[in-house]
């Protein structure tokens, strides 16, 4: 019989991973199973290196405030559509289609503007795959629902 210290590590990385599978929101309807970027360092990084990102998965960036916001796709290699939502969560601003870039620090930046060209703060960003928000046919003020384990402050 194994002493229960060495089946410790396993079950916290079984019980880690099930929980980092299970993170997901909810926009317009349909689920996205997401990473949470909620310090600095994870925000920076991003989904810089991939080369692919399932339809049905993404990343949610959580900021410490409600502020305007500018993300870019230094070193991304998959198309997304970069959403923005404010302190209550409702959709504030959409940069859909965006390019992946390899020009580095050249690459543009692509802040939370309305399409009348207003900037305007957000606290929340969700990266999807390009395409996913014409699919659902986003419209601003939409709600983004948080799964359980995703908490508002980081």
């Amino acid at each position: 019989m194994r002493p229960i210290s060495c089946l410790f590590p396993i079950l916290l990385a079984l019980s880690a991973s099930a929980c980092a599978n299970g993170t997901w929101v909810e926009l317009a309807g349909q689920r996205y199973r997401v990473e949470v970027a909620d310090d600095d360092a994870e925000r920076q990084r991003g989904l810089m290196f991939r080369d692919e990102m399932a339809q049905d998965h993404g990343m949610l960036f959580v900021h410490e405030d409600e502020e305007p916001l500018a993300y870019w796709m230094k070193n991304t290699k998959i198309p997304l559509d970069i959403l923005y939502f404010d302190h209550a969560r409702k959709l504030v601003a959409q940069q859909r289609d965006v390019p992946p870039c390899t020009a580095g620090d050249r690459c543009p930046s692509y802040p939370s503007q309305t399409p009348e060209g207003e900037i305007v703060s957000a606290r929340f960003v969700l990266e999807l795959n390009a395409g996913q928000a014409a699919r659902m046919n986003l419209k601003d003020g939409a709600e983004l629902r948080f799964g359980p384990g995703i908490h508002d402050a980081p």
